[in-house]
């Protein structure tokens, strides 16, 4: 299991490293923004600044130059090691 912080909120939930960082989020009632869930709508970018993560798709839809900067896509992302991400709409489910 690993370990999921969210800031800048200091949200936090866990993951098994299979399962979406989106779904896992969800199954822990943290909200975060999301539309198409397969990669290509770009709306719950966000990014990694500490701990790793990989793709479940060979190519989401995120520029070369965002993936250096530590951008994922959450909805096609699994972590491989705890993580902080900087997802600033997050939010707790039932929080408006």
């Amino acid at each position: 299991m690993f370990q999921i912080r969210v800031e800048p909120k200091g949200l936090s939930f866990e993951t098994d490293g299979e399962a979406s960082l989106l779904l896992s989020a969800a199954r822990a009632g943290v909200v975060l923004p999301s539309s198409c869930r397969n990669g290509t709508c770009r709306t719950c970018i966000c990014q990694v600044t500490s701990g790793s993560a990989r793709h479940l798709i060979e190519w989401p839809g995120l520029s070369l130059e965002e993936k250096r900067e530590g951008y994922i896509l959450p909805c096609v992302a699994v972590a491989t090691s705890d993580l902080t991400i900087a997802a600033p709409a997050a939010k707790l489910q039932g929080d408006i």
